[in-house]
């Protein structure tokens, strides 16, 4: 069983998700944020295929939002390594706030475009 506040983001996510998706030229990167970790995919939704992930599993001796920021950095990394340089940035129905800003940032400074 959900909670109204889960119901709400799934709701949100839903919504977003219906404007943006993935392609070969430029696929999308999604963010999955649980209370500890944070998961980053980037994702080519015309062949349903997953190009790159990072986590932050392994970085938990520092603050979350530094985490975040890694994450950010490692993802785009992984992502000019595997030939992809622009990506459409997906929220996942999370605020563009805290962790998940800093996952973006962290992906920018990496190099990548969102």
């Amino acid at each position: 069983m959900t909670t109204r506040k889960e119901q709400r983001r799934i709701k949100i996510k839903y919504r977003v998700r219906n404007k943006i998706s993935g392609t070969t030229e430029r696929p999308r990167l999604t963010v999955f944020r649980s209370n500890k970790q944070i998961y980053v995919q980037i994702i080519n939704d015309e062949t349903a295929s997953t190009l790159v992930s990072a986590s932050s599993l392994g970085l938990e001796t520092m603050p979350k939002k530094e985490q975040a920021a890694k994450v950010g950095e490692m993802i785009a990394e992984k992502a000019l390594a595997a030939g992809i340089t622009t990506v459409v940035f997906d929220r996942n129905g999370y605020l563009y706030h805290g962790r998940v800003k800093e996952v973006a940032e962290g992906a920018r400074k990496g190099g990548l475009k969102l």
